[in-house]
């Protein structure tokens, strides 16, 4: 079983910037490939960035296209999202996901991003 555990959030004006990291443990990360993912109160859960074991595939979802930058580390077995010019819209549980087929299996507790205006 892959342990997942997310730090960096908290509160933050809009326009400030955060840094979420998402550090792996209990077995490799070798091949998976990992996602961000985020659930606004009232809302249904989207996925805001991945990226692939190389690095060389990487999306983001448009609302967040040119702010937020999602990056690994795999000999820490880390991934991290910069997420930058924040808004109010922004504001929810984020959450670290690891997959190596289809769907995404291992997920982390989640970190709370709050963004006032």
């Amino acid at each position: 079983q892959l342990q997942l555990v997310e730090s960096g959030g908290g509160l933050v004006q809009a326009g400030g910037s955060l840094r979420l990291s998402c550090t792996a443990s209990g077995r490799t990360l070798s091949g998976y490939h990992m996602a961000w993912f985020r659930q606004a109160p009232g809302k249904e859960r989207e996925e805001v960035a991945s990226i692939s074991w190389t690095s060389i595939l990487i999306s983001y979802a448009d609302s967040v296209k040119g702010r937020f930058d999602i990056s690994r580390d795999n000999v820490k077995k880390t991934v991290y999202l910069q997420m930058n010019n924040l808004k109010p819209e922004d504001t929810a549980v984020y959450y670290c996901a690891a997959r190596s087929g289809d769907e995404y299996r291992d997920w982390g507790q989640g970190t709370q991003v709050t963004v006032s205006s």
